[in-house]
């Protein structure tokens, strides 16, 4: 393999050596290869003179573009498809998708006149050629423009494609501009010297030197943006004029590449948000994550075949051969679409997910109770749901990746329960949480937001971690507790819950006038505007629990929402006894009478002196 790579570099080596040594030589004689290509252009016009000739180019030109213009009178109704405000995500997308396939069209028509109308004439051959390349130039540009257009869109930031601001999106298109009509100029020109046979090493030189205004234009560009890019385009224009095709696309792929993975999908998200959302990929849809990733899928598949074919192997050589070079390049080609695909798969769940999870709106006190535990359990589940899937594809592509590569995985899957085995009998607590975890939640033990308690902890579940559960108490501390130690588990926020309560009144109490006016205490909370939606059967007296040493024991009950029962409760106390004061019922409570008079009274009352006048002496 080693001598394989390396006979491989020295042959590409040797071919970079000979295309310098060959540009060298014909230095010295490009001004009279560039004169004479010249003069030969000139000859190649027609006998009616040059300025008729570029009068009828200029012509075609001028047809190309009336025709197109009677094309977009033709769809001018295409304009309500971009309202003042597109309603929704598909109208801001179709208004996208109108304007560019409206500028396409228009440029399709353009080419169509034009060339119409040059065919219509006889031409030399070399003069066909050189015009025909030219209008091939102008109509390439134009597309490069609308496309620019429909990605930066300058003037109208409601159907920008890309996340930019004004400012930037004007910045970049006019980079684009300069870049595009330099490049199309060029290849004109290189063609028209292709075509009066001027010497390869020659054109080459002159190619060099036009490419040389591309690298300005890149540079002014990029400069005050990221100048390790505005260096790297100089390193790329050098492994360009030394024919080192394969480290050149290499190269422009480590510079720009992860630049445009990262535009493909923040594209995605701006050009597919909800109006007035307040930044995209906040909540990325389905469709945003799909066609992001398929882009960028498409992106790193081109450049692949980019760098495959710059570094000249033959892809049929390829997959014939069966030498560890072309079985290592195979995998490796094998593992990275094995990665993409993983890629895609795992932004459309994740996206999924994360859609779903944003689209749980908090409670609110007009939602039913099964409204409130769908949400919860949602909360609990999507997380976890996320977690797993993303664990699951890591596995998967990992191990497919490595199979792609050669990497035998069975003996490295048996390797693995091995060692699983092993560390199973060393780490059984930690076992018995994960399994004690899985089988809580298979049984919808609790949820994110409910309160609990097990054994002597209880609070809030805030958090459902990999072997631990977080409870926070009403008073503030947070308890973690491992799954495998909960035992069993009490839910106070499931359903409902009945509350009773319990007054003790004095013997001689009329029970039926205590009834009836708790009865309208329980009517007049359930009637409440701030009660009523947490009421599910009011306050009644059930009757005497039991006859106390000194009361009468009246118990109540109401059925609440789960923890709402506090609030009411305390309201239902002071009611009461607002109303029981009102009514002469009077509240039981412990006393001591002591029986006697005369003499006794007396002794009563001295001991009493006697003991205010001792507590008096021993705080002073």
């Amino acid at each position: 393999m080693n001598d394989e790579a390396s006979g491989y570099l020295a042959s590409h080596l040797d071919a970079v050596h000979d295309h310098l040594a060959a540009l060298a030589a014909a230095l010295p004689g490009l001004p009279q290869e560039l004169a004479r290509a010249l003069g030969q252009i000139g000859a190649d016009w027609p006998s009616r003179g040059g300025q008729v000739a570029l009068g009828l180019i200029a012509g075609f030109v001028v047809l190309g573009f009336i025709l197109e213009g009677a094309y977009r009178v033709g769809l001018g109704a295409l304009k309500r498809v971009e309202p003042g405000e597109p309603a929704s995500v598909r109208g801001r997308a179709a208004a996208m998708g109108m304007r560019l396939a409206r500028d396409a069209g228009g440029i399709a028509a353009f080419a169509l006149g034009s060339a119409v109308a040059f065919l219509a004439f006889e031409w030399p051959p070399r003069m066909r050629t050189a015009v025909m390349s030219f209008l091939v130039a102008f109509v390439a540009f134009r597309f490069v423009m609308v496309l620019a257009s429909a990605l930066l869109s300058p003037r109208d930031a409601r159907l920008r494609i890309l996340p930019a601001s004004e400012e930037q999106a004007l910045y970049w298109m006019r980079r684009v501009a300069l870049f595009a009509a330099w490049l199309a100029a060029g290849w004109v020109f290189a063609g028209w010297l292709a075509m009066v046979d001027m010497a390869g090493p020659a054109r080459l030189i002159v190619v060099y030197l036009l490419g040389l205004g591309l690298l300005v234009v890149a540079m002014e560009g990029l400069w005050h943006r990221s100048k390790a890019r505005a260096v790297g385009c100089v390193l790329a224009w050098a492994l360009w004029v030394a024919n080192a095709w394969g480290f050149f696309w290499a190269v422009l792929a480590a510079l720009f590449l992860p630049e445009l993975l990262r535009l493909a999908q923040a594209g995605a998200d701006h050009a597919l948000r909800a109006p007035g959302a307040a930044a995209a990929g906040e909540s990325r849809g389905m469709l945003a994550a799909t066609i992001g990733g398929g882009v960028r899928a498409l992106l790193i598949v081109l450049t692949a075949f980019l760098l495959v074919r710059a570094s000249g192997l033959d892809m049929a050589t390829l997959a014939e051969s069966d030498t560890m070079w072309t079985r290592l390049a195979r995998g490796a080609v094998n593992a990275i679409a094995i990665l993409i695909v993983a890629d895609l798969v795992w932004k459309v769940c994740a996206a999924v997910i994360d859609h779903k999870l944003a689209g749980v709106a908090p409670d609110s006190e007009k939602d039913s109770q099964e409204e409130k535990q769908r949400r919860a359990r949602l909360r609990t589940l999507l997380p976890i749901a996320r977690s797993t899937v993303l664990a699951v594809l890591v596995v998967m592509a990992v191990l497919m990746a490595l199979s792609a590569l050669g990497v035998q995985v069975g003996p490295l899957i048996a390797g693995a329960g091995v060692v699983g085995v092993a560390i199973g009998f060393g780490s059984q607590t930690l076992v018995r949480d994960l399994l004690s975890k899985f089988f809580y939640l298979l049984d919808d033990a609790f949820r994110v937001g409910e309160y609990i308690q097990s054994g002597n902890y209880k609070g809030t579940v805030e958090h459902l971690g990999v072997r631990s559960v977080r409870l926070r108490h009403h008073r503030g501390p947070l308890y973690t507790i491992p799954y495998g130690q909960l035992g069993a588990v009490q839910n106070m926020s499931r359903d409902w819950v009945i509350d009773k309560m319990t007054v003790g009144v004095v013997y001689g109490t009329d029970l039926d006038k205590v009834k009836k006016i708790i009865k309208k205490i329980g009517q007049e909370l359930a009637e409440n505007a701030e009660f009523k939606p947490q009421i599910l059967e009011p306050l009644k007296m059930q009757g005497v629990e039991q006859f106390g040493d000194f009361a009468i024991q009246v118990r109540m009950k109401m059925k609440t929402l789960p923890n709402q029962q506090f609030t009411i409760r305390r309201r239902a106390y002071a009611m009461i006894q607002k109303a029981f004061a009102e009514n002469g019922i009077e509240f039981a409570f412990p006393t001591v009478q002591i029986a006697g008079g005369g003499a006794t009274d007396a002794a009563v009352a001295a001991a009493a002196r006697t003991g205010l006048e001792l507590g008096k002496a021993s705080n002073s």
